[in-house]
């Protein structure tokens, strides 16, 4: 009966945690996603979590100058082009990278990882396909969570806090 009863709870608290990871929704920081046709056609499209400032300071108390950071929340974030462009004049073939960045206070590095699917701790520079630094800006407004644009043109733009920085997909 003991052993029915303890196998009863495992289930239980499986099932509980597959439900509970399945809504991401209810996250403290929830999932976003951005797509765009660029004017040369390739499809831009991000898939992140929205982190809050909550009082923070980027650039110090989160995403710190000079570290390795997720561009997001929870897991890696994931930018998929659908077919071979160039970053800022640099070639990336057509795929999924996850992307991440080393925030600066005069520039930022962007960075596509060849490997996805991983948490947002989990960064290996080894796998870096292209870095690329950007100039750091200063945001037109306060944004609470952190946004993701893209533009027709091909514009990338992340806007957090009073930061931002913007880089050419073409």
């Amino acid at each position: 009966m003991k052993r029915l009863m303890f196998l009863s709870c495992v289930l239980l608290l499986n099932v509980t945690l597959a439900c509970a990871q399945a809504d991401k929704s209810q996250r403290p920081s929830p999932p976003a996603k951005v797509s765009e046709t660029t004017a040369s056609g390739a499809t831009i499209t991000i898939d992140y979590s929205q982190p809050s400032v909550k009082g923070r300071k980027v650039g110090g108390d989160i995403a710190p100058y000079g570290k390795v950071w997720r561009s997001g929340a929870n897991e890696a974030t994931l930018l998929e082009v659908s077919k071979d462009v160039t970053v800022e004049g640099k070639p990336l073939p057509a795929g999924k990278y996850s992307f991440w960045s080393i925030p600066g206070e005069k520039e930022w590095v962007v960075i596509f990882n060849k490997r996805t699917g991983q948490s947002g701790t989990d960064y290996t520079e080894a796998d870096d396909f292209l870095r690329v630094p950007v100039k750091t800006e200063k945001s037109p407004q306060f944004t609470e969570k952190l946004v993701y644009t893209i533009s027709k043109a091909g514009k990338v733009s992340l806007i957090w806090g009073d930061k931002a920085f913007s880089f050419n997909v073409k």
